[in-house]
């Protein structure tokens, strides 16, 4: 099942993104976490317990962007995020948005939605805005990606 993150579920989507920082999904502390909480959303498995976490960002008029997918590594390769891209694109296009992108370690992975690489200039400046508190700053390795809705 997928729904928007509650407030009680802040401290285990900072461990989800902790967990697979070595892979290169970017931590947040706490405080940004409760801040940006209506960006996110996450899938509650079978188990009750939650089993990927997503967001989408809204960074500028008609623009927005997915960030921190992360799957619970057992759980992976069974469609999990599949859904939880599917779910925020349409969130997306719910809201009015005309294009989606991202940054990404894996482009390959978003091929199937319909995204494509860019350059960096291609993105609203304000993409940017949150890299000069990131810890890959200025040496980011991550490809972006866009989408049009």
């Amino acid at each position: 099942m997928i729904r928007k993150a509650r407030i009680e579920e802040v401290p285990e989507i900072r461990q989800f993104l902790e967990d697979r920082e070595q892979h290169g999904i970017i931590p947040r502390s706490l405080a940004y976490l409760y801040a940006h909480l209506r960006d996110y959303s996450v899938n509650i498995g079978a188990s009750g317990h939650m089993a990927a976490v997503a967001a989408l960002h809204i960074c500028w008029a008609g623009t927005g962007e997915i960030r921190s997918l992360v799957v619970k590594p057992a759980l992976q390769d069974i469609g999990i995020g599949q859904g939880l891209v599917k779910h925020c694109l349409a969130e997306a296009a719910g809201m009015g948005l005309t294009r989606v992108f991202l940054l990404t370690l894996i482009p390959a992975y978003f091929y199937k939605f319909g995204f494509r690489v860019v350059t960096r200039d291609d993105l609203p400046p304000i993409a940017w805005a949150d890299c000069v508190n990131c810890v890959k700053f200025p040496n980011c390795n991550e490809t972006p990606m866009i989408l049009d809705l």
